[in-house]
């Protein structure tokens, strides 16, 4: 595993970090806490110490069920890894209303110490705000109160609605109110490629996600796929599914001697742009996770297989 360093909070994360969504709900169909913790267990002995979570990865009756499971596999190794969280979004809430203001930040703090079973947060992240108009301003007095004492180290911003918040983020990070995005980047949605390296040029953190585009570019889906009614990728029609088969077989060139797997070359690719720190894996079981841990360890891609995988982009995907 390599690292790099995370933009001005100088911290140094593991190429690929350990995303938990699917620890939490069905979104993905489901993992046993049991084989949510051996994942855990996994990630931290190939060396990846970034684990992130969020109260919204839970279910409609219970927040933050990602965060208890990875509370519970931090136990005896916390100095291990590095947890980001998020605060504004709770799935216990009716009609999902975000809470972007000082109280609730405080609030969801102390929740996510609680299920986590830690003393800080090393990053805190504004979970997916859809617009300016839902942030209040007296956020980033609640937001410098739990800096000051200690429970959260860096503050970020996961972006989501990227056209809609992009100018948000930027006018964040020039007023040195963030140190780090979360932003969905991968062969298949590139909207944010000139945020990343725009960001790059002001030592802002980039966390990349959906690298694998929900599990497409895992390259395992076929046109005859059925996806579980509920689960993220049931959403798309039979049409739109056959789209998306199509744009990941045309990238099937970026599979080489030693990226044996559609899921390596994706998450190689991602790490081949300028700006961005670490990836984040969605694997919800060991398996998954060495084979995305190995794209660290792959070499880089040669500029001419960058500009065809450009070149063969027929549309830019949207994210989830």
């Amino acid at each position: 595993m390599k690292y790099r360093t995370l933009g001005r909070t100088g911290l140094k994360v593991s190429e690929i970090a350990q995303g938990t969504w699917a620890f939490g709900n069905n979104v993905y169909g489901g993992v046993d806490e049991k084989d949510g913790i051996a994942a855990i267990h996994e990630g931290i002995e190939l060396g990846i110490n970034l684990m992130d979570t969020a109260p919204q990865y839970g279910t409609a009756e219970q927040d933050g069920v990602a965060e208890i499971v990875l509370g519970k596999a931090l136990k005896g190794k916390r100095d291990k890894v590095y947890i980001s969280t998020k605060f504004g979004r709770n799935p216990t809430i009716a009609g999902g209303a975000s809470q972007f203001y000082k109280e609730r930040v405080i609030a969801s703090v102390e929740e996510s110490l609680r299920r986590l079973q830690t003393d800080h947060i090393d990053i805190l992240f504004f979970h997916s705000p859809f617009s300016a108009d839902e942030i209040r301003d007296d956020v980033w007095e609640g937001l410098e109160q739990v800096k000051k004492q200690g429970k959260v180290r860096f503050v970020g911003h996961s972006i989501s609605m990227f056209h809609q918040t992009e100018g948000m983020a930027r006018e964040w990070a020039k007023d040195g109110r963030i140190d780090l995005v979360q932003v969905v980047l991968s062969l298949m949605n590139r909207e944010s490629e000139q945020l990343v390296s725009d960001f790059a040029e002001m030592n802002i953190g980039v966390v990349a996600r959906e690298c694998l585009a929900n599990g497409f570019l895992a390259g395992v889906f076929t046109k005859d796929t059925v996806f579980k009614a509920g689960t993220l990728n049931a959403r798309y029609s039979r049409e739109e599914l056959s789209e998306r088969i199509d744009q990941v077989e045309a990238f099937r060139f970026l599979v080489r001697d030693d990226i044996t797997q559609m899921a390596q070359a994706a998450l190689r690719w991602v790490l081949d742009q300028k700006g961005v720190s670490t990836v984040l894996s969605g694997a919800k079981n060991s398996m998954e996770l060495r084979g995305a841990a190995s794209a660290s360890d792959a070499k880089p891609f040669t500029q001419s297989e960058l500009d065809l995988a450009k070149k063969l982009l027929t549309k830019n995907f949207e994210a989830a």
